[in-house]
């Protein structure tokens, strides 16, 4: 599967953030939702689809919990596209615990 992620929107910070965005998978545009959270446990994100998203992914034949387990990978691992302005620093946690 090639699957591309763009984000168009974060809301919140390092602690937990609400993100916006789409995803392209083999040539088909997708919106999703998800929420980030830090810290506690680690980084962790919720990704979401919509009812229609998801049936237009299992007409073109894909599983789609196989595909939100891959969003849900590359929005943690940082492999996206920002919109211009945008930086990770402002709402990936650095690791760093001196706050």
């Amino acid at each position: 599967m090639n699957l591309k992620v763009r984000i168009n929107n974060v809301h919140g910070d390092q602690m937990a953030a609400k993100i916006t965005g789409r995803f392209n998978l083999d040539g088909h545009e997708f919106r999703f939702t998800a929420i980030a959270f830090g810290r506690i446990g680690g980084q962790n994100v919720g990704a979401k689809l919509s009812k229609d998203a998801e049936s237009r992914l299992k007409k073109l034949g894909y599983d789609v919990d196989e595909v939100v387990v891959l969003l849900q990978k590359n929005l943690l691992q940082g492999d996206l596209a920002l919109p211009e302005g945008l930086k990770k620093e402002s709402f990936a946690d650095d690791g760093n615990d001196d706050d």
